[in-house]
Formats: C-alpha cells, structure tokens, sequence
C-alpha cells in the first residue's frame, strides 16, 4: 500500500527487521538560482515545482532505515551535494558502499550561474550482510539514457526516475517475495516496480497530488485518467532484459 502521510512519522509504525530493501529519492539539497534556457510554459512549470523540493531531507531518517531494514540494503537518490555525507554516514556503519549514476543525454535545459549543465544524477548504495543478486549486466555503476519525458507527460512529477532503472535495483538487491519501502513514494515508481517483479511494497507520500497519482499508477492509470502500460517489455527484452 501507499499511504498519505509524513514519512517521518509514518516509519516509526514500521516493524524493526521487516524491510528487505529501501528504494528511495527523497527531496534533493542544492542551489536554487536564476537559470538560462527554461523557455514555454511547461518547462517554466517544472522548473518551479523542482525548486519546491531542494530543501534536502532530514539525515535523522536513516537511524528509522537501519531499525526496519533486516540488514542495510538501501538505494537513496541525491544531489551531489548530499553524496558525501551519505557516503561517509554508511562506510562509519561498516557497509560496502557505492555511488550510481545516470548520466542524460538531454539533460533540463538550464544552466545557474558559474555551475555546469544537470546532466547526471548521484544515487548512493549502502549493504551490509543483506544478499546481491543480478548479474555483471545489471551490476552496473552508471546508466546512460535520454531524460524519461515521457514519464514526466503521463504521472506529471518532475523527479521520475525511469522505471526500467528502479526495476534493476530491485532485481539486484532483492528477492520475489521480499520486502520494498520507498518513504518519499512520489509518483510510485518503487512500488510499481517492485509490484511488477513479484514483491511486496510499501511507499509514504506527504503530497496529496501525488498520493493520489502513484495509487492511480499502481492501477495503471495516468495522472491524465488514461490506461497506462507499466513497463516497456520489448525494450527489456531487446537488452537482455537491463537498462540502457
């Protein structure tokens, strides 16, 4: 189930040991200045609701991670200015360690002053004891592909990560059956993907707009009203069934 509330408070009600995996991309930390290049209505709309969640999250969270979780086994999204202290909370826990990335190749067109174009996103792994699955395909650092517009026109939230991406994880860090908490929900890509690969799943949102879009979602229908498919298969099967 996905449920409306502040994740904060909501953990708290989660069972120690009960989670097998966290997938999660809480509200980014990073600089909100006057950018170049956002041009239309749609794009200008984008641009407002991202600034809206660059306040970063709350890293007291993670202690409630490690009391759910039967063995650390996590995928936090991040800005790259959260990477570091990410990296250094997990490694001091004593868990192997590792940094994602998806590199766009049409990155939001805009640009802050004296800072590079966004054209890659930071996801940091932590385990420790918890198992690993998948294969030297799927055990990939890095994932290069265009920016998913297409999720973007049908669930609206402007942070959707690609579905096949959030599946891989999955697959790598978990089993059928098993577990999968995403306390930031947004618009419900953990809990699709683990409902496709055969697992259990559980997603806080805050945001009544898309609470409702993720429920919508994991019903297979678009923030629009319309029927949607959840994942392209041929393109899975096309490569082997891992992301591009």
């Amino acid at each position: 189930k996905i449920y409306l509330g502040d994740a904060y408070e909501l953990i708290k009600e989660v069972p120690d040991r009960s989670i097998d995996l966290i997938v999660t991309d809480p509200p980014y930390l990073y600089v909100s200045g006057g950018g170049g290049g956002c041009f239309g209505a749609r794009q200008r709309k984008c641009r407002t609701e991202i600034m809206g969640m660059n306040k970063g999250f709350d890293f007291s969270i993670l202690e409630q991670f490690e009391r759910v979780e039967k063995n650390t086994n996590v995928y936090i999204w991040c800005s790259l200015k959260e990477v570091s202290s990410l990296l250094s909370y997990y490694e001091k826990k004593g868990c192997v360690v590792a940094l994602l990335t998806w590199h766009k190749t049409n990155p939001f067109p805009t640009v802050y002053p004296n800072y590079l174009i966004n054209d890659t996103e930071y996801c940091v792994f932590a385990r420790k004891k918890a198992p690993f699955f998948g294969s030297v395909k799927s055990r990939t650092t890095f994932m290069i592909s265009s920016a998913n517009i297409g999720d973007k026109k049908d669930f609206h939230h402007p942070t959707i990560k690609p579905l096949p991406y959030i599946e891989n994880l999955i697959r790598n860090s978990s089993s059928e059956g098993g577990v999968v908490l995403d306390p930031f929900a947004g618009s419900g890509t953990t809990c699709v993907a683990a409902k496709e690969l055969g697992r259990h799943y559980i997603g806080f949102e805050i945001n009544e707009k898309w609470h409702k879009i993720a429920v919508d979602r994991i019903n297979g229908i678009t923030a629009d009203g319309q029927t949607s498919i959840f994942t392209d298969f041929e393109e899975l099967e096309k490569n082997d069934g891992q992301p591009r």
